[in-house]
């Protein structure tokens, strides 16, 4: 059987208030907490509480079936137990399924791996602590600040325990490899690396609404006829998109959480492929 792994990443900068000359040596205030209440509340009730409902439902309905990961940065887990609580429970009810793993990143989203190695390891363990902290989960999968991605960066993920890394599936790195196997690092071969399917993913989170694009409308029999076109050969596909693409950039109105909400079942009933986390990949490829 070849292997579906939906990864999820989750977060929401500091927004940054208007800081005046006069405000030198006075405020040190720099955050603009209404406009930061302001766009989680909104992001939240678009997106992230429906979301994590049909997600809910799903496991509920597939049980060990389907399954899902998500990296959610320090920076929006502050956020959510700041501005939506709410939000922060109804990932903690994603979490008791047993059906959700939890991955490892920068605490604050940063591009720390390409300038320090130590402050790298302290925002990492940083961000270890408050996963374990609000969802009874040691990260054991790694993705780092939007996929980037170096033999470097991933020979010290490994040094810090991680067993597997998530990046981008980069054609001009690929050349005429495909995206769908599972690779190591070549500095430490024992941290496997998955590469996303960027055009697949991109078809949800970027085309799915576009009236322009030839394949619109994109529904789950036709994504599921790509996943079939695919070479046996090839063993996992990596949707990798941006949580934020389910009722925000793709409003509800344009049938995003319809087709979510179909597609787990067609491709369980339609295809040789089931789900899989970044973790349980790294174990069984």
């Amino acid at each position: 059987m070849r292997s579906i792994c939906f990864y999820f990443q989750v977060h929401q900068p500091y927004r940054l208030r208007p800081y005046r000359f006069f405000d030198i040596g006075q405020d040190h205030h720099y955050y603009n907490d209404f406009e930061n209440s302001h766009i989680l509340r909104r992001v939240a009730q678009k997106s992230y509480l429906p979301m994590n409902e049909l997600l809910l439902k799903l496991i509920k309905k597939y049980g060990k079936a389907f399954n899902v990961s998500f990296s959610l940065s320090g920076s929006v887990m502050e956020q959510f137990e700041t501005y939506t609580p709410e939000v922060l429970e109804s990932f903690k009810k994603l979490a008791a399924t047993g059906n959700v793993e939890f991955l490892g990143e920068t605490y604050a989203h940063s591009l720390s791996s390409l300038k320090s190695r130590d402050e790298f390891k302290t925002q990492v363990e940083l961000h270890s602590n408050k996963i374990k902290e609000l969802f009874g989960q040691t990260p054991v999968s790694f993705r780092n600040t939007e996929l980037i991605y170096s033999d470097e960066i991933g020979e010290m993920v490994h040094d810090m325990g991680y067993k597997t890394m998530l990046t981008e599936g980069a054609k001009h790195v690929l050349g005429w490899k495909s995206p769908n196997y599972i690779y190591c690092n070549s500095r430490n071969p024992k941290l496997k690396v998955l590469l996303k399917n960027f055009t697949l993913s991109d078809d949800i989170a970027f085309r799915f609404s576009d009236h322009g694009w030839p394949e619109w409308p994109l529904t789950t029999d036709k994504f599921v006829s790509w996943l079939n076109d695919i070479d046996e050969k090839e063993e996992v596909v990596n949707l990798f998109m941006d949580y934020e693409t389910f009722g925000e950039h793709q409003w509800k109105e344009t049938g995003i959480f319809d087709f979510m909400g179909a597609l787990p079942g067609k491709i369980l009933d339609g295809s040789n492929f089931t789900f899989a986390t970044p973790s349980e990949l790294g174990k069984k490829l």
